[in-house]
């Protein structure tokens, strides 16, 4: 009996804990301004460059009534091929940028 009690005791104390610790996090969110970090920005621009293109290559095959296999063997994996285009055009496209302009600095 005395067991249940400690253990409702110890649940309510811990809800209470939890509590004010949110109470403490929102004050201190409110007061400091959250900012992304690079790494976050790099990574939310890639999914958003390939699902980009992911898009438009699904709709460029649809409209064209291309037969394209559903999925392909990737060593021991099976991926889609048009979001592996996707992405790996994503992942490409800074160095195509960067020979671009160093080409461009050259002429």
């Amino acid at each position: 009996m005395y067991a249940w009690i400690v253990l409702l005791l110890v649940l309510i104390i811990l809800a209470l804990s939890v509590w004010q610790r949110i109470k403490n996090f929102r004050k201190t969110v409110d007061e400091n301004k959250i900012t992304a970090s690079p790494v976050s920005l790099a990574l939310q621009e890639l999914v958003a460059i390939s699902g980009s293109i992911y898009l438009s290559l699904i709709m460029l095959v649809s409209f064209l009534k291309l037969n394209i296999p559903e999925t392909i063997m990737f060593f021991e994996f099976s991926i889609d091929p048009l979001a592996l285009l996707s992405i790996s055009l994503a992942i490409i496209q800074p160095l195509f940028l960067f020979f671009f302009d160093a080409i461009k600095k050259i002429l």
